[in-house]
C-alpha cells in the first residue's frame, strides 16, 4: 500500500470478482451517491441490477471493477455538494468461502468542496459527476443512474 492510498471494503460476485455497488439517493434536504466510471469515464456494465426488495436509497447496480476504474462518492446538504473521486489501483480478496471479502486500494485524485475543485477535474469524468449529483438528489432513488444494462 502506498502512502496516499487507502483500502475500501467492497463486495464480491458469486463467481468471486471484486465489485462495487452503485448506490444512494436523496431525502428532503440531504443525499449521497456512489457512482463507478470506467478508465475513460464511460458507463460501466452492471452484472446485476436489483429490481425488487427495499430499493429506496439502497444498492442498485453491482459493477465488477478493475484497476483504473473510478469511484465517485458524493454527498450534499441542500445541494451544497462534496465530491471525492478515487482511482482504483488494485483489487483483491481476503478470506475464503462465505467469509470472502472484496477490497480495493484507491487513491484520491480529485475533491470538490465549498464550491471548488482542489485540482481541475478531467473532462472525461464530468458525466459521472453529473450522474452522482442526479442520484444524490433523486428523492428516494430506486434505480441505477450510470450503468450500461444488458439488452
Amino acid at each position: 500500500m502506498s502512502n496516499n492510498s487507502e483500502i475500501m471494503v467492497v463486495t464480491t460476485t458469486k463467481r468471486g470478482f471484486v465489485a462495487v455497488w452503485e448506490c444512494g439517493g436523496g431525502a428532503t434536504n440531504t443525499g449521497d451517491a456512489t457512482i463507478i466510471a470506467k478508465p475513460n469515464g464511460e458507463k460501466p456494465t452492471a452484472c446485476y441490477i436489483r429490481q425488487s426488495g427495499h430499493l429506496s436509497c439502497g444498492d442498485h447496480a453491482l459493477i465488477p471493477v478493475h484497476p483504473g476504474y473510478y469511484v465517485v462518492k458524493t454527498w450534499h446538504h441542500r445541494r451544497d455538494f462534496t465530491h471525492r473521486v478515487y482511482r482504483i489501483i488494485r483489487t483483491f480478496t481476503e478470506g475464503e468461502g462465505d467469509e470472502k471479502q472484496g477490497k480495493i486500494e484507491v487513491v484520491l485524485v480529485n475533491e470538490f468542496s465549498r464550491g471548488e475543485w482542489d485540482t481541475p477535474l478531467a473532462e472525461i469524468l464530468q458525466a459521472a459527476i453529473d450522474a452522482a449529483e442526479d442520484k444524490a438528489t433523486c428523492y428516494h432513488c430506486r434505480s441505477a443512474h450510470y450503468v450500461v444494462t444488458k439488452e
